[in-house]
């Protein structure tokens, strides 16, 4: 598209970016059109925001450090540093949800459930860290899902039996070891599930589920990327009319995030409902499948809020992000007078 790009690979990832590189460059691409710079991430980034021919950041990691390189992004705009405007395109974190309605099929819910959460060990930005069941089939869900997780064999990825592999470094793991740890003096929490860890032959985090009893604990906002799962019991016994609209409006409410989410219902209205009520909660939404369900070429992915400028990879609108479209206009008749038909009253 007439782009050339400097490639900034996470310092976690570089021997995979490197080898879609190397394809890239084998199929044809053209030589320093992209070049490939892992190193330093504020040295990199000090050296591409000064430039004067700077015009696009394309960026997928933390909210943080996208808000930090937005706001940097922003000031050279004031400061008359850049040729032009440019073009920012975020993918960042998630917070996302599965919303079970007492309509649902119970097994499938629990299914889509487990895999949202715990494949990948929970280390994609669009996995289900938060679930919703409603208190009247909360018994048997919570029999089956707990059935299912501790079935899950957790080892080595180069066997292709087991299900959890080891999160991708040190730090994740003393991550999600400390929040294992800190669940354990938390009166607000339930563990249901897992608790376990195990750094001796690689770092393994056990698939965890924590219940709460309090819709605002801060597991059900904070972004884990770990295979920990927080479930809420919402009562649709006491107030079966209001209870699926009020828990819609607190899922709404709970997180920054606008990533991904999932409602399993059988009633159409239900799902019309939420839908609707939860429209602005999630620039991916699911139908009676998990969260994680985008496919790749097939679906287009993004979010808003603080998940990011929700311009849908795969899509393309992004595309049309990284080009300046021109107007052209010819014409063929001449122009004789200056005069209008309407000056010729």
């Amino acid at each position: 598209m007439g782009n050339v790009v400097v490639w900034k690979p996470s310092p976690s990832a570089v021997a995979s970016n490197w080898l879609v590189y190397q394809i890239l460059i084998e199929a044809g691409l053209p030589p320093n059109v992209i070049q490939f710079v892992p190193g330093d991430a504020v040295e990199v980034t000090d050296a591409v925001l000064s430039h004067r021919q700077f015009a696009a950041l394309h960026y997928t990691g933390s909210t943080a450090v996208f808000r930090s390189l937005y706001g940097n992004i922003a000031t050279g705009v004031a400061e008359g540093k850049y040729q032009g405007y440019p073009r920012i395109v975020g993918e960042t974190g998630g917070k996302n949800f599965h919303l079970v309605h007492n309509s649902a099929d119970i097994p499938n819910a629990v299914v889509q459930t487990v895999r949202g959460a715990f494949e990948y060990q929970g280390q994609k930005c669009s996995a289900c860290s938060r679930l919703y069941v409603p208190k009247s089939i909360w018994p048997q869900f919570r029999e089956q899902l707990v059935a299912e997780t501790e079935a899950l064999k957790v080892g080595d990825p180069a066997d292709f039996s087991n299900f959890i592999g080891p999160v991708i470094h040190e730090a994740s793991f003393k991550k999600l070891s400390g929040v294992i740890d800190a669940a354990k003096e938390d009166k607000e929490l339930e563990l249901l599930v897992g608790g376990r860890y195990d750094s001796s032959k690689g770092y393994y985090i056990h698939p965890t589920i924590y219940q709460t009893t309090n819709p605002n604990h801060p597991l059900l906002s904070r972004e884990l990327f770990g295979p920990i799962l927080v479930v809420y019991v919402y009562d649709d016994i006491s107030a079966p009319a209001n209870a699926f609209m009020e828990i819609c409006k607190q899922i709404d409410e709970t997180s920054d995030y606008a990533l991904t989410g999932a409602v399993f219902a059988k009633h159409r209205e239900v799902v019309r409902f939420a839908e609707e009520a939860l429209r602005n909660s999630a620039g991916n939404f699911y139908i009676n499948c998990k969260c994680t369900g985008a496919v790749v070429a097939q679906q287009p992915f993004g979010g808003s809020r603080a998940s990011g400028t929700n311009d849908k990879a795969g899509s393309a609108n992004l595309l049309a992000r990284f080009v300046n479209m021109r107007a052209i206009k010819e014409e063929f008749v001449s122009t004789e007078k200056v005069l209008y038909p309407s000056n010729e009253i």
